[in-house]
């Protein structure tokens, strides 16, 4: 056991070790009796390719580069591939590539041959959520397209692309379902005698969490959808998911009643203060899926989540048995079968299939391996903390750790409190490297599910309404300041950071508090008059009216809680990171916020990155993001973590 300072233990886990295991599987889906699902590919310029599970447990890439799997409708993007087994038992998939945003098909032994056209009028024509429907010879998609160069010019629809590919080069053959009418929609679950179709919808300025509607229309012969009506749902009752059981009734997960719970033709099923929904970021989430013995399979929880079985007849519920907290809504089904992806504090994220008569949960696919030696990972802590008003904050402490090293007995180690994205989500209690990186080296880490978080139920999350850079900044400090006040952070060397609604209350709470010594902010909002102001997508054009207020109604509010109006006040060195393809949050807020600042003196660096978007991808920027802050805290903390290059920090 070495005895050195907090901060310069050596670590096997080193920035490109955290980036090669960066992202995780995701989409998951039945071809025929094989299981298929996207995968990250860092090192390839972080695009996303498709994995197929051979019968015989082998994995196969099967889109080389650059084919990239990845669909941008609402720039969080959905699900972007579907498939079916032909009649021979080979595999028939369609997936969306991200460079054209084009649908195509695959078939073995054949280059993948396009089914839409492209459109070069603003930011084309989109795909999301495809259906595969062999006997209708269609595809059935939610389509997002642009009818001008502004982020809002733009229509989302429920078509029907053909499988023949007479699509390729004819957008008049792309057949809509639904009218343009409502703003945003969900891709359409056919019901199993195929006569109706469920999905849902909703319209600015409600985002998905806030308030949706149950549509449900009838399927004619021909595939035509008609009658359309909502029958749940509504401005203030939040619908996650829609789908059809086995005997034709309806199920979907509203928060009626403060929680997302499951209903059966509009009677809950398993009423309990837990989760069994989320927050909608993107198309083509599953929280549950129904069987066709009539149980459900469901991914339910109250901050951690579990994959289990539910009877709708009876209210059981039945958990899968596994060493796994985090469950992500990515289910799929066929027959007894019941795959996802799921992780724990000690494995990353791995394809899980449930066989949901016996109740037995194994890995069948991107298995975890430990890279180093699994007595580096860090020891996770599930905390509640009291805030203001004596409000609970949820969070999860990751103390320094590592099994070779120990701080001299006098030293209190240095604290980074990360702020999740969204601001409507939280942060999984599940093994992350980037953490890992830090905690191994001396270095805590605290995640806080600030109030807006979702998982604790409607209430919770809308702490946060009209209190963005308010509650989220409280709660972030208060999690710091009582570390620090029972002993387990230095009170001087507490830092933050955070990315894209994270990135902001880094910098809000740079600008508006004294607890931070100093921060990590990337690819933030900075500037909410200029977000709020077609700086951003259509998707978020209006969420600040929840978060904040409408801006024409208390546009003081905007100024006042921009990080951009008070530059002046920041005094604590920072790092600004920004992709310059992010659309979201672009890099004119980062720059805005810089020009406000130059000359004042405050030590900062700003690194950019060509090719990356909202969120990083490729391998290369996430080592370059994660060495430089680590110097930033080197310099600021006095640490002398070996072998970091220097990052130079201008006044």
């Amino acid at each position: 056991m070495h005895i050195l300072p907090y901060g310069s233990w050596p670590s096997p886990i080193d920035a490109a070790l955290a980036a090669a295991h960066d992202g995780r599987p995701e989409y998951v889906g039945f071809v025929g009796d094989e299981i298929w699902w996207t995968a990250p590919r860092p090192a390839e310029g972080g695009r996303r390719t498709l994995v197929r599970r051979h019968p015989d447990g082998t994995e196969e890439s099967v889109l080389p580069a650059p084919w990239n799997v990845r669909s941008r409708v609402v720039e969080y993007g959905g699900l972007p591939w579907a498939g079916t087994a032909r009649p021979d038992g080979e595999p028939l998939v369609v997936f969306v590539d991200f460079a054209d945003q084009r649908l195509y098909a695959l078939e073995p032994g054949h280059e993948p041959r396009p089914l839409t056209p492209v459109s070069a009028v603003g930011g084309g024509l989109r795909w999301a959520e495809p259906q595969v429907l062999p006997e209708r010879g269609e595809v059935w998609c939610v389509l997002e397209e642009f009818t001008g160069d502004a982020p809002t010019d733009v229509r989302r629809v429920l078509a029907a692309v053909p499988l023949d590919g007479s699509a390729a080069s004819d957008r008049a053959a792309v057949r809509e379902l639904t009218d343009d009418r409502r703003r945003f929609v969900t891709g359409a679950r056919i019901s199993p005698d195929g006569r109706r179709a469920v999905w849902l919808a909703w319209d600015h300025p409600r985002m998905p969490w806030d308030g949706t509607e149950v549509i449900v229309a009838d399927v004619g012969d021909d595939g035509t959808l008609t009658g359309a009506a909502a029958v749940a749902g509504g401005p203030e009752e939040s619908v996650a998911q829609a789908d059809w059981a086995a005997d034709g009734s309806l199920l979907y997960t509203s928060d009626r009643g403060g929680w997302w719970n499951l209903y059966r033709d509009h009677e809950p099923v398993c009423p309990r203060e837990e989760e069994f929904g989320g927050a909608l970021w993107k198309l083509g989430l599953r929280w549950f899926a129904p069987l066709a013995d009539g149980l459900v399979a469901v991914v339910h929880g109250r901050g951690a989540t579990a994959l289990g079985v539910l009877d709708p007849e009876t209210g059981e519920l039945v958990d899968a048995a596994g060493p796994w907290t985090e469950f992500a809504p990515a289910l799929a089904v066929r027959g007894e079968r019941a795959v996802t992806v799921a992780a724990s504090p000690r494995s990353a994220y791995e394809v899980v299939e449930l066989d949901t008569r016996t109740g037995r949960a194994r890995v069948i696919g991107a298995a975890h391996d430990d890279a180093v030696d699994p007595a580096y990972y860090p020891e996770p802590q599930i905390r509640a903390f009291t805030g203001p008003e004596g409000r609970e904050i949820h969070a999860h402490v990751y103390p320094p750790h590592n099994p070779g090293c120990a701080a001299p007995g006098h030293e209190l180690p240095p604290y980074v409190v990360w702020a999740h994205g969204g601001p409507t989500d939280r942060a999984p209690l599940v093994l992350d490297l980037e953490i890992a990186y830090f905690t191994s080296r001396g270095i805590g880490v605290a995640e806080v599910n600030y109030g807006g978080s979702t998982g604790y139920g409607r209430a919770y999350r809308e702490r946060l309404r009209e209190q963005w850079g308010v509650v989220d900044v409280e709660d972030c400090a208060a999690v710091a300041l009582a570390l620090a006040d029972e002993g387990t952070a230095d009170r001087d060397r507490l830092a933050i950071r955070g990315g894209s609604a994270g990135g902001w209350t880094a910098a809000a709470s740079l600008t508006g508090t004294d607890v931070y010594a100093c921060g990590t902010i990337s690819y933030p909002v900075l500037d909410l008059a200029g977000w709020a102001g077609g700086e951003t997508h259509d998707l978020e054009s209006r969420y600040l009216d929840g978060l904040v207020g409408p801006l024409a109604e208390v546009p003081a509010r905007y100024a006042e809680r921009s990080p951009v109006t008070h530059a002046d006040r920041i005094t604590a060195p920072f790092l600004l990171l920004q992709g310059l393809d992010d659309v979201i949050c672009p890099p004119v807020q980062a720059e805005r916020f810089l020009a406000r600042l130059a000359g004042r003196g405050v030590p900062h660096a700003y690194l950019t990155f060509e090719g990356e978007g909202h969120g990083f991808r490729q391998a290369a920027t996430v080592v370059r993001a994660l060495e430089a802050e680590l110097s930033l805290y080197a310099q600021v903390f006095g640490l002398r973590p070996p072998g970091v290059p220097t990052l130079e920090l201008s006044p």
